[in-house]
């Protein structure tokens, strides 16, 4: 009866560069030279369909990650002056067609922002630009994730991963707990193990064995991430902030309280609520402690953590939290107000509050029409339905 917000798990790979963590943005950090290249094919060029895609979201970007080119005098006069300008000619370049990709993107045209981004990774390869190379290669495993290009999107990451530690980045760097979150969010989506024979060449797995694998992979991908960022955390405690910046740590605590949020949705859709109230309950302080009580992030995971309270039949509880998040999320023009107050009147009806129930489904389809949110409008309309058969079954 009630919703997640943002069900797809799109949104959860995607969430750091959109409404749910501003302030904790993505980011490459600089590669060593001793990196290794991903191992993988650049793909020859195609055409680009022209049309929209389904509803893509922002990919988890920050572009502005190049140094600008030098412009004192006398860095023109070096001898290897010609190499730098061809190198920041080269760089300029890129940074237009990632911003070219990113904005065909929010357009919902994911063909062309492919095309552009393979245009990204050849020049990148030809000026030996290590950065971009791994930078677009990620950008490009996102993009291919939200197509629905699991298997691509996975060999993109981790050969991202493999170059990134292959040049000298620590396991516990929070580029690659992103990297393994990821990862695990696409392990959830499929929910299975693609690979044909096991390490042995034995027969092929069974829908049985590969669904159990492939819930185990997540699994363990999701707690990877969470006990590795709360060890580093703990460690950190005591790092002064001149050798560490109080931002710096607080990215941390953020992108823990993404996993742990990311974990929850999959641990609820799996029908483990008590286990997703936990991480929901945890996710919910930190994004409270560094975002506070009015930011959408939080307003989110108020109203996620009712709908792992209600799933368990605890309604007072469940309903307190839904309120508060309802009450926020009018006050702010939460973008997903529609969602809320939708997963405020079913919790409404399973409390058997039917009246009020009716009216606040009402008031979510009013918004959800408002927002061209024809999933959203469609699951409200049936929701209405069985509202109405309820109340007719007690009259």
């Amino acid at each position: 009866m009630y919703r997640l917000l943002s069900p797809s798990l799109a949104r959860d790979l995607l969430r750091a560069a959109g409404r749910r963590c501003r302030v904790c943005p993505a980011r490459l950090l600089p590669v060593p030279a001793e990196g290794r290249a991903p191992e993988v094919a650049v793909p020859p060029p195609r055409v680009a369909s022209r049309g929209r895609g389904r509803g893509l979201l922002p990919l988890l970007a920050a572009l502005a990650w190049f140094s600008g080119p030098a412009g004192a005098d006398e860095e023109k006069e070096r001898p290897e002056a010609a190499a730098e300008g061809a190198a920041d000619e080269a760089e300029a370049e890129i940074i237009v067609l990632l911003k070219r990709a990113k904005l065909s993107i929010m357009k919902d045209e994911p063909e062309e922002a492919e095309l552009i981004l393979h245009d990204a990774l050849r020049l990148a390869y030809q000026s030996g630009n290590k950065k971009a190379i791994t930078y677009t290669y990620d950008l490009m495993a996102n993009l291919a994730f939200i197509r629905g290009q699991l298997e691509n999107a996975e060999k993109l990451l981790k050969a991202t991963m493999s170059y990134l530690l292959g040049g000298g980045m620590q396991q516990e760097d929070n580029a690659i707990i992103e990297i393994s979150l990821k990862l695990a969010s696409i392990y959830a989506a499929q929910n299975r193990y693609r690979s044909k024979k096991n390490h042995l060449g034995c027969k092929q797995r069974t829908p049985l064995e590969s669904y159990i694998l492939g819930h185990e992979f997540a699994l363990a991908g999701y707690e990877f991430c969470i006990s590795t960022l709360e060890e580093k955390i703990e460690r950190e405690k005591e790092i002064v902030e001149d050798i560490l910046s109080v931002d710096e740590k607080a990215n941390t605590h953020l992108l823990l309280g993404m996993c742990l949020d990311a974990y929850a949705r999959y641990l609820l859709l799996s029908k483990y609520p008590s286990q997703a109230q936990r991480m929901y309950e945890k996710a919910l302080h930190i994004s409270e402690e560094i975002l506070g009580e009015t930011h959408p992030q939080t307003i989110v995971l108020m109203s996620d953590l009712a709908t792992s309270l209600d799933a368990q039949g605890h309604l007072d509880e469940a309903c307190f939290y839904v309120q508060r998040a309802s009450d926020l999320a009018r006050q702010t023009e939460h973008p997903e107000l529609h969602m809320v107050l939708s997963n405020l009147a079913a919790i409404l009806m399973h409390r058997e509050r039917y009246a009020q129930a009716k009216e606040i489904y009402q008031e979510a389809l009013k918004q959800a029409e408002l927002k061209r949110d024809e999933v959203s409008i469609q699951h409200i309309r049936e929701e209405l339905a069985e509202l109405s058969r309820k109340s007719r079954l007690l009259t």
